[in-house]
């Protein structure tokens, strides 16, 4: 019995000293896209990250206490993109009649165990 017990013991922890974690990073993107308001020198700052848009659900972006996080400019979303950890990759404009959307690009390195967190 205790032949056993040893066998067993020594075997797992064998199996766990070769466990080692995932450290492989993945490549996340993102886009912020600013739209003029009417009538405004104001903007309307929306962040697309890939999630799935519901009419349930309000996916907009919230501080960490809960409120609905707004921008007073580009500049300020831009800044705030930078501060989580994203790196700028591109602007481009997209004209839609006589108003000008700005699209930027960003992306960000994440560990898997981030992204399946999310998930």
């Amino acid at each position: 019995m205790k032949k056993s017990i040893y066998i067993g013991l020594f075997l797992f922890l064998s199996y766990s000293s070769f466990g080692q974690a995932d450290t492989s990073k993945i490549e996340q993107y993102c886009q912020v896209i600013a739209t003029p308001r009417l009538l405004s020198n104001k903007v309307t700052i929306d962040i697309d990250f890939g999630e799935e848009k519901s009419f349930w659900r309000d996916t907009r972006l919230k501080t960490y206490d809960g409120r609905l996080k707004k921008f007073n400019t580009i500049i300020d979303a831009l800044n705030f993109m930078g501060k989580e950890g994203w790196l700028f990759i591109n602007a481009y404009p997209v004209r839609d009649n006589q108003t000008e959307i700005y699209h930027f690009a960003f992306r960000k390195l994440f560990s898997k165990s981030e992204i399946e967190g999310l998930r």
